[in-house]
């Protein structure tokens, strides 16, 4: 670890947006391993995981290799998202200046605030029917604002405790579903728990692509949960600790779902299916999991808060706000989430994956330009004073490279999505997998490395003598 890192921390975070200093860095590596893993053991992934088995009606066997195959390809670009931080000391989405320009990454950073105040409001609607679950006389929309206001503490004090927090939910959430699974497997309630279901392509496709979609989902925020490390880290260990953590806690939480839902009559909503499948221990798993989503959703509202000031800073770029400006932006999307999510309809969350799905379809080819600009052809180095000016210094306001790549990363997912919007002729093909996500990447990657060499002599020109000054 770097001698220039402070060896404690004050509780409630003072940065926002800006470089986080050397003086200022402090943790350790393995704590990406707990805050991902313990993360990711909630009742969100739950419900998406058992999909495989109740929408793709895929087998046990099928279900299991599905998800994981998806967990660990989709983990890859997460986990070299989370490598990111250490080197750079700022969040992911201000980053992302470096590749589009300080206004042509706006629409990116609108696209993942969206996304991550779609994730806070479904998940206080989780927290407010688990909190209902769990104590029959507290109406939903009372858990939903207890919920709202458990996130919001902890978004407020920020990144310390976040990671505090889930360094503890490790342990606990981990051996809670270890003790789910062990109750469901010897408590099975179905003659057909392991014949239920087939193979068949499509929907195999499709759950290898809701599992590989859930973890490019982190992407945009990944490495702001990284960005406290030394500078000295290496990439390999942020990569190895944030993969490890986010594969094995997603496929879990997947596989219980779908263990759950087979253990169980056909047709019982997930969570139900969770409740009846785990007996005497189902009030317990309930309780854990409406602490994690609590925990976890401080990610989404933190994410969403970060979002909002890059927005600002992009026009009032001498603003770098401070920890009250953080805290009062956070209660106002709190505010709003809960007002949105108690006058929601039933189906809240359905609409939710609905809206997750189409804004994905515009994340992933951001997802390749980032990692191939930033490991193939900057290396990890940046003029961080240029990312924080408003005409976007030696990276302009746009960046006509990235810009194409990113249209034409969108045009060509065009023909395999599937969203409630449209279904491109190759997923009708093949009953609605979406591979929309694997073109897009398979794309986009070649497209903008080829597009950014032909700058490369003038970018190395005019970044080598910055990048000294700026760090």
């Amino acid at each position: 670890m770097s001698s220039c890192a402070t060896t404690s921390a004050p509780l409630i975070e003072k940065h926002t947006i800006g470089y986080v200093p050397p003086e200022d860095r402090h943790g350790k590596v393995r704590d990406l391993f707990t805050l991902w893993f313990g993360g990711n053991i909630a009742p969100l992934p739950i419900v998406t995981g058992a999909l495989g088995v109740q929408l793709f009606h895929l087998n046990l066997v099928w279900g299991i290799v599905a998800i994981l195959v998806g967990h660990l390809l989709g983990g890859v670009l997460m986990a070299l998202h989370s490598a990111q931080g250490p080197q750079m000391g700022i969040p992911q989405m201000i980053q992302s200046r470096a590749q589009f320009g300080s206004l042509g990454a706006l629409l990116v950073v609108l696209i993942a605030g969206v996304m991550y105040i779609g994730f806070f409001a479904s998940n206080i609607v989780l927290a407010g029917k688990s909190l209902h679950g769990v104590v029959d006389s507290v109406p939903v929309p009372v858990g939903i604002v207890i919920g709202a206001l458990g996130s919001g503490i902890i978004g407020i004090i920020g990144y310390r405790f976040i990671h505090v927090l889930n360094r503890i939910g490790t342990w606990v959430l981990g051996i809670g579903i270890v003790l789910g699974f062990g109750y469901i497997l010897t408590h099975v309630q179905t003659d057909d728990f392991l014949t239920r279901g087939s193979f068949n392509i499509s929907g195999w496709l499709a759950t290898v692509s809701l599992a590989a979609l859930w973890q490019i989902a982190f992407a945009p925020y990944v490495s702001d949960y990284s960005r406290y490390l030394p500078a000295d880290v290496k990439v390999a260990s942020t990569f190895w600790t944030t993969y490890l953590g986010s594969a094995l806690g997603s496929s879990l939480s997947f596989i219980f779902g779908a263990v759950a839902v087979l253990a169980t009559p056909v047709g019982m909503d997930t969570m139900d299916a969770v409740k009846l499948a785990t007996g005497a221990i189902g009030p317990l798993m309930l309780v854990l999991f409406l602490l994690s989503v609590i925990s976890h959703n401080a990610l989404n509202l933190y994410g969403a808060v970060l979002s909002l000031i890059t927005l600002v800073q992009t026009f009032a770029y001498r603003w770098i706000p401070t920890a009250k400006s953080r805290a009062v932006i956070s209660l106002l999307v709190l505010g709003s989430c809960c007002f949105a999510a108690v006058g929601a309809s039933a189906d809240f969350i359905g609409h939710f994956v609905d809206m997750v799905l189409v804004l994905l379809v515009v994340l992933v080819p951001w997802t390749a330009i980032n990692l191939i600009d930033f490991y193939a052809i900057h290396k990890g180095q940046y003029d961080i004073q240029s990312i924080f000016q408003v005409d976007g210094g030696i990276y302009g306001r746009y960046n006509p490279q990235a810009l194409l790549a990113y249209a034409i990363g969108i045009a060509v997912q065009i023909p395999f999505m599937n969203t409630p919007l449209y279904v491109g002729p190759v997923s009708a093909h093949i009953n609605g997998a979406d591979l929309s996500w694997l073109v897009g990447l398979l794309v986009t990657s070649p497209l903008y490395f080829w597009l950014a060499n032909r700058d490369s002599a003038y970018r190395r020109r005019m970044t080598s003598g910055k990048l000294a000054s700026s760090l």
